[in-house]
């Protein structure tokens, strides 16, 4: 999701007409702030009766997640995480608190998809990266020795802090999982500062939905459509929902590049398919997306409907539809995709 002038003009005239449902709405000010971190740009967007209140709690969020940034980025070399990944091969390393939760979260969706989302992937992330810049001639006696590196069965979690690889090689990635997690914790902090209404969203891939805007139930957020004919729509409060999609083929010729990786391959994959998973977390929505891209609708739907509160849908560049929910409703304007209908006339906001 990407704010633009016009989206934010329509929030605040939104929030003018919207504040006549109530007194305490018609105190209610429209605060918005972004910032650059994790290599993309955060916004978060309140409403609250003190703007002071929410500048400061959104100034506090924002330092959280650089905080974390400097926890689990993979590309600063003094990053805990950087650490973890030259110390930890054959040897308990001990980490800080947020790096253990993320890595324990990790594993519990690589156990879910049978290997298939694997934040030990790293390897096979730089190995194409540099096959994209063309440092590399990808073979399969090089290809092979990489995927060798991988598995999250060789990450062992040792209670309650320290962490251990079972591989020579093995480097963990957080690019599937990091940012979801990053959410959740300047969802954290806004409440602890009293803020109770806001959106959060991390470079249009997460997004978390605290309460909901003055005068309404909920937020209204439309979906990634590769297809341009289905416009999902889905409606969030104290929720999340993100999107998986791989990137273009690299302009200089390698069809074969892309940011997800299949451990199961290890190649990128080449799916065309946009995936987007509602979750009650932004970390679980965040591991959810890609892991649903990576196993397809099929296995997908069977564990969508194995998890409360959850939702998902693929779409193709062909408007081809898949859904899947035990609660959370994604509507199509398209007839015969939906789940259900609801109407309003509050502010939407569109992920590009």
């Amino acid at each position: 999701m990407r704010w633009n002038s016009w989206l934010l003009a329509g929030l605040v005239v939104a929030a003018l007409v919207n504040t006549s449902a109530n007194a305490a709405d018609q105190t209610a000010t429209f605060v918005h702030k972004k910032k650059y971190v994790m290599g993309t740009i955060f916004e978060i967007v309140a409403y609250e009766a003190s703007p002071a209140r929410a500048q400061a709690a959104i100034d506090a969020a924002f330092e959280e997640i650089v905080r974390l940034d400097g926890i689990m980025s993979n590309y600063k070399s003094d990053s805990d995480l950087s650490r973890l990944n030259r110390s930890a091969h054959f040897k308990a390393w001990t980490v800080q608190h947020d790096l253990y939760r993320v890595i324990q979260e990790s594993l519990r969706y690589s156990k879910l998809s049978e290997g298939r989302f694997d934040i030990t992937v790293g390897p096979l992330v730089d190995f194409w990266k540099a096959v994209v810049r063309g440092e590399r001639i990808p073979s399969v006696g090089e290809e092979q020795r990489v995927r060798s590196c991988v598995g999250y069965e060789k990450v062992e979690l040792l209670p309650p802090d320290r962490v251990e690889f079972h591989s020579l090689c093995l480097q963990i990635d957080f690019g599937a999982i990091g940012k979801g997690y990053a959410v959740d914790r300047a969802v954290t902090i806004l409440r602890s500062h009293g803020i109770s209404r806001a959106l959060i969203d991390a470079g249009g891939s997460t997004i978390f939905a605290m309460g909901s805007p003055p005068g309404q139930s909920s937020w209204l957020v439309h979906l990634r459509d590769p297809s341009g004919k289905i416009d999902p729509q889905v409606w969030l409060s104290d929720s999340s929902v993100s999107t998986s999609e791989q990137t273009p083929a690299s302009l200089i010729g390698i069809n074969s590049a892309g940011h997800i990786i299949d451990p199961e391959t290890g190649a990128p994959v080449k799916t065309t398919v946009a995936v987007s998973a509602v979750a009650k977390t932004a970390t679980a929505s965040d591991a959810l997306s890609t892991t649903l891209f990576l196993v397809g609708p099929e296995k997908g739907q069977r564990l969508v409907n194995s998890m409360p509160e959850t939702a998902a849908i693929w779409i193709s560049p062909a408007g081809e539809v898949n859904i899947s929910s035990t609660g959370p409703q994604i509507l199509c304007r398209r007839q015969g995709a939906q789940l259900g209908s609801r109407k309003s006339e509050m502010p939407e906001l569109s992920v590009q």
